[in-house]
């Protein structure tokens, strides 16, 4: 069974090089100026993708927190109000469409409810992206699943039994994922080392015959890495300007001349991996010759 499926023109998984995608989320703070540099940034670092995330606040803000009471850079506002002022819309996405087209980089979102599917349904995004928050949401699932488009399931919070029943959810073609990939990440923003468990790449890679990625919440880059090691077919970390700018993801966020690294240390690592066979490389023979005394019959 072919572990793969395409995003675009891009195929993703075994054999192929990793996708890396560049979250902007909500780092942008609601300033599309904000979203602009980072998807110049995460241009200029060379990934495949950047994401955001597309919700209807007053469908996916739990009632018991609607009403809390935060500080922001708006001011001390409710929950609800907070989140409306990081959610973008209609005008706001037209142009990072038409920029991402501009710069020549594919986008797509996390989306979080139903409607938010209706919404970017008009950009006929490459993929959306289920979040860790919605995996246990029979109903958006299905609406997804209507959609036809390739699907990313992140899997934060959530059990080996949570993720198989949305897999379930989602539906089986022929034996296959229904153009699936799955996405081990632990939700804790930044999350200790402790915590990430990557060999769960690996029991997931077991456990579903279709792409296994991994979305980063760590401080810094080797985790992220290491999870191209263990097959990662698929690598997300959060993009930001400034990692002490205003947000809750921030902390958890590379910033752009991380990102530059973190793309060259994956590609680094993917030539460098090889097939397994053991050889004798030409560049070895003159030290072959040099340094070994005895030689094999």
């Amino acid at each position: 069974m072919t572990r793969e499926l395409y995003l675009g023109k891009r195929p993703i998984g075994d054999g192929h090089p990793s996708y890396i995608i560049a979250e902007v989320g909500i780092n942008h703070n609601g300033s599309l100026d904000l979203a602009k540099q980072m998807i110049d940034s995460a241009v200029h670092a060379g990934v495949d993708a950047v994401k955001f995330q597309k919700r209807t606040p007053e469908i996916c803000t739990p009632p018991e927190q609607r009403n809390q009471m935060r500080e922001t850079p708006w001011g001390y506002i409710t929950y609800l109000e907070y989140r409306y002022k990081v959610e973008f819309g209609q005008a706001e996405y037209a142009e990072i469409d038409a920029y991402c087209k501009q710069k020549g980089i594919d986008w797509f979102a996390s989306v979080w409810d139903e409607p938010s599917v209706d919404f970017m349904e008009q950009f006929s995004p490459l993929c959306y992206k289920i979040p860790s928050a919605a995996l246990t949401d029979s109903g958006l699932l299905r609406r997804l699943r209507a959609t036809g488009r390739p699907l990313i399931l992140s899997t934060g919070m959530s059990t080996t039994e949570q993720i198989r029943t949305a897999v379930d959810q989602i539906g089986f073609d022929s034996g296959q994922p229904y153009r699936l990939a799955i996405m081990h990440a632990t939700s804790a923003y930044p999350c200790e080392p402790d915590e990430l468990n990557l060999r769960v790449i690996s029991a997931l890679r077991e456990a579903f015959p279709c792409p296994i990625g991994y979305s980063g919440h760590e401080v810094g880059l080797i985790p992220s890495v290491v999870a191209v090691v263990l097959g990662a077919a698929l690598v997300e970390r959060h993009i930001t300007l400034d990692r002490a700018l205003w947000g809750t993801d921030q902390a958890a966020s590379v910033e752009p001349g991380g990102f530059e690294r973190l793309v060259k240390y994956i590609r680094v690592t993917e030539q460098s991996l090889g097939d397994g066979v053991k050889r004798v490389y030409p560049s070895e023979l003159p030290s072959l010759k040099k340094l070994r005394r005895v030689q094999s019959a």
